[in-house]
């Protein structure tokens, strides 16, 4: 499975992106799909995750400004990503699930995408 991340990019504070993330193979339907994000030396978090049944999980800190979605006709995978702050700015990547629901554990997670950057202006 190949996932490959784009939308990123500079944005002012306050403003959106929405990226997307398109999944080779024919069992995305299936699979946990998770948005992770790394700043400069920082280690990588958890934002946002949905299960193959359309259940949602998101981090605190992004809880009522982002979204995800899936469209599994399309193999992709979406994070809306509204209201965006300055500690926003990170890379961020895409992630699935094989055999679980996604959740916020990257070691739960079998395949990355290779990441998008959004950099966010105050």
């Amino acid at each position: 499975v190949q996932l490959q991340a784009s939308g990123g990019g500079l944005v002012q504070a306050g403003g959106s992106l929405r990226l997307s993330c398109a999944a080779s193979g024919r069992f995305f339907s299936i699979y946990g799909m998770g948005w992770f994000r790394q700043a400069p030396g920082n280690e990588r978090e958890f934002v946002a995750a949905m299960s193959w049944s359309g259940s949602t999980f998101y981090a605190d800190s992004v809880k009522g400004r982002f979204t995800i979605s899936r469209d599994n006709a399309k193999n992709t995978v979406y994070l809306q990503m509204n209201s965006l702050k300055a500690e926003d700015t990170a890379v961020y990547y895409c992630a699935a699930d094989r055999y679980g629901p996604g959740r916020d554990n990257p070691s739960e997670y079998d395949y990355w995408g290779q990441g998008t950057q959004v950099t966010v202006s105050s």
